[in-house]
């Protein structure tokens, strides 16, 4: 088992970086926040994560859109412009020395120290919390050959006025249970169904399937707005492979003829299995380098989207 999309080896490098907390630097043995926080009380905030491809956080503009949104929606005053959120999250990076590849960024803002652990946001009495963690991480290879095997859960992404699928908040219980249920049954990641029972999402990633040439994906009302989710969805239109966002069931993944799932960190991913059902492909790599479940839909996505990444990172330009 992959564990999901976000496993990756130890790095040993990662028990001396330096996390940033408000501006301030401190070692992961010393960085924490107060019991009073509204993240640590309530799950009050709103996060981004981001990988680093030379020196750079790789589609920052998409993620801040995501992420300041996210903050007016809830009225959270996050206290820095994104001219100066840009500039903490590079001044963390180089704090730690991190200019190339292989890092992975969690950015998370809460709604900042209560005077008493309760909801209401008025007894909040100082600014918000903003905390970035950098992190070596480097996806598997082998997993992105491999694949993941799903399973369909009983959670639901459920309507936005219970709470917003759309909002990228600390308030993440609804996918933790999904992923309890997967991995209780023996799988990677759950398959979360929508009201209506048709599928949303995964419990951490955006699911697609491949049909007869045709890339589908969830009509995306029901699973927070992805920013890989949407990057393929544009590779699609711009290279020409029909795409739809559209309601499907069960009985259309079982029959599709791949399937994958996109994500922040690892990018594009072939499914391997879902529900014990077979999706799709089944060879061996290159090399001896064990199975690999990627159809030529995924292998031709996976090569799009590294092309993406590149061009935006070559639009930065090189870190000095």
């Amino acid at each position: 088992m992959t564990q999901g999309t976000q496993h990756s080896a130890d790095d040993p490098r990662n028990a001396d970086i330096l996390i940033s907390i408000n501006g301030t630097m401190k070692h992961r043995r010393e960085a924490m926040v107060s019991v009073f926080d509204s993240g640590f009380v309530l799950g009050d905030g709103v996060w981004e994560g981001f990988r680093v491809v030379g020196g750079h956080p790789v589609f920052l503009d998409a993620h801040l859109d995501r992420l300041y949104e996210g903050a007016k929606a809830i009225m959270l005053d996050i206290g820095l412009d994104r001219t100066a959120l840009t500039r903490a999250i590079y001044d963390t990076l180089d704090a730690n020395g991190m200019r190339g590849d292989g890092v992975h960024v969690r950015l998370m803002v809460t709604r900042g120290v209560k005077s008493t652990p309760y909801q209401d946001p008025r007894v909040t009495v100082g600014p918000a919390t903003i905390v970035i963690i950098p992190e070596y991480k480097v996806a598997s290879v082998a997993g992105s050959r491999r694949g993941l095997s799903l399973y369909t859960v009983h959670v639901r992404r459920g309507f936005p006025d219970v709470q917003d699928p759309k909002l990228n908040s600390h308030s993440k219980l609804n996918c933790i249970t999904a992923c309890i249920q997967a991995y209780g049954a023996g799988a990677d990641e759950a398959l979360m169904l929508d009201p209506h029972g048709f599928v949303a999402t995964c419990n951490s990633t955006h699911f697609f399937i491949v049909r007869k040439g045709e890339v589908w994906t969830s009509t995306g009302q029901y699973c927070l707005g992805g920013i890989t989710r949407a990057n393929v969805i544009a590779l699609c239109r711009d290279n020409g492979i029909p795409v739809f966002e559209k309601s499907f069931s069960l009985t259309d993944v079982y029959g599709a003829d791949e399937a994958f799932v996109t994500g922040t960190f690892a990018g594009v991913v072939p499914v391997r299995t879902v529900d014990h059902r077979r999706i799709g492909w089944e060879a061996e790599s290159d090399a001896g380098a064990g199975p690999d479940a990627r159809g030529p839909m995924v292998r031709r996505l996976q090569a799009l989207y590294q092309e993406r990444v590149a061009a935006d990172v070559a639009a930065r330009g090189p870190r000095a």
